[in-house]
């Protein structure tokens, strides 16, 4: 049996998604044999975790109202990739393919949720004050992540902006966030035109 706070840093590290009981115990045990300097770093970088926030323009993870991208006046602020979640804004990122800037959605439309708690509104919103002139619909290729594409290309449709599809050299299914960077790149690029 181990002692409590061992006991309960193992509950908070199960809590985390994609780890187990097992694994939890794998990394309070690694952790503590790290160096009191190197856990107290590790406490405080989670806790810095407490003042980041999402971007008041496009909801990326930002240290400030607005994030990297959407600081950075080299971007080209005409062409939008939309996408699930800050992992997938990370994931083109690494790829050097695209200049545009970003919407995250913050999810997808499932059938049993629309789009109530989605960004989706803020996108519209973006386009119309904007002059945004392309959309790039960067949904994973997934049941959800299709719908939630056909449902954006039928809601932006009317406002008249160029809308594309990432191509499909991603297999459907796939998650942007473990898609390589070579394979997301030549999505980027063969991106096909929604009409």
């Amino acid at each position: 049996m181990y002692p409590k706070p061992f006991q309960k840093l193992i509950k908070n590290f199960s809590s985390l998604p994609s780890i187990g009981p097992k694994h939890a115990e794998r990394l309070v045990l690694f952790l503590f044999k790290k160096s009191s300097e190197d856990i107290e770093e590790f406490a405080e970088n989670l806790l810095k975790i407490k003042h980041l926030r999402f971007c008041q323009k496009c909801h990326n993870i930002s240290e400030g109202d607005l994030c990297q991208v959407c600081k950075d006046p080299k971007r080209d602020a005409k062409t939008v990739c939309v996408v699930e979640d800050p992992l997938d804004v990370i994931s083109i990122e690494r790829t050097h393919a695209f200049h545009g800037i970003y919407h995250v959605l913050g999810g997808v439309i499932t059938a049993t949720e629309k789009d109530a708690s989605l960004k989706i509104p803020d996108l519209f919103e973006r386009v119309t004050k904007e002059g945004i002139e392309e959309i790039i619909l960067a949904t994973n290729p997934t049941t959800e992540g299709d719908t939630t594409a056909l449902y954006l290309k039928r809601k932006l449709h009317p406002l008249g902006v160029k809308m594309t599809r990432l191509g499909r050299g991603l297999s459907t299914g796939a998650d942007l966030e473990y898609t390589d960077e070579l394979t997301l790149s030549e999505a980027l690029t063969n991106r096909k035109e929604l009409l």
